[in-house]
């Protein structure tokens, strides 16, 4: 590749895309919410969002100096991420605080991208995002679910016109951004019947006496404000 190449290709990534009009806007936020709310369709959909919370997961623990020694994700949508190192600190809380927050954090970061224009870049990073993850996938299923992912990504970043990398991106973030926002509500429901007694938000009660329901309390305001911030970004309001 000479330098012209070079050139080409850092254009093409790090230069700005012209955003689609709002009515498409709209219509991929609709269709993001379509994947969100009805529950046949979820049950596939959510398999995005849990890859954002066991990444999540996986980055934080890494950042925070923890060694992780794998991520699963199954069939069901739920997953699992295990790390080695102190059992308590600041790391392992703000391992365990990722998960939920992650997909909406995601979403708001990809949005403050778009509306700049970087939609190639966005592309770009959350494939390579997955590229990382895909090494550390110690199940079958989860490896599968991460090329599929990744796959899709690739694809369309190098082979798709602009107007179709624009909507593919925009469908994304408004999906991640939609789809932080149910999990949240989900795990409220199963803990108010008694189930999920290891949720991320009672394994944080552990480490730091801060009652679980304050815990939620914060993964529905991260969640709930990155979608009204989010959507406002994408809107243009």
């Amino acid at each position: 590749m000479d330098s012209t190449d070079l050139g080409n290709l850092w254009d093409r990534v790090f230069g700005t895309q012209p955003a689609p009009e709002q009515w498409l806007v709209v219509v991929t936020g609709t269709l993001a919410m379509i994947a969100v709310v009805p529950n046949p369709i979820w049950r596939l959909s959510r398999n995005a969002v849990t890859i954002a919370h066991e990444g999540g997961h996986g980055l934080v623990a890494l950042l925070t100096g923890r060694r992780l020694s794998g991520i699963r994700l199954h069939s069901d949508t739920s997953g699992l991420t295990v790390s080695r190192g102190k059992p308590t600190g600041i790391g392992m809380i703000l391992t365990a605080a990722a998960g939920y927050t992650a997909p909406s954090l995601l979403g708001l970061g990809g949005a403050w991208l778009l509306v700049d224009g970087r939609i190639t870049l966005l592309l770009w990073l959350a494939t390579a995002l997955l590229a990382a993850m895909l090494v550390m996938i110690r199940n079958v299923y989860g490896a599968l679910a991460v090329i599929l992912t990744g796959s899709a990504f690739l694809l369309v970043s190098w082979l798709a016109s602009p107007a179709v990398q624009s909507l593919f991106a925009y469908t994304v973030i408004w999906l991640l951004l939609f789809g932080g926002v149910r999990p949240v509500f989900e795990l409220q429901s199963k803990r108010r019947h008694g189930g999920a007694p290891d949720s991320d938000a009672d394994q944080l009660s552990r480490l730091t006496n801060v009652p679980a329901v304050l815990w939620l309390f914060l993964f529905h305001a991260v969640s709930l404000c990155s979608l009204i911030g989010g959507g406002r970004w994408l809107l243009g309001m």
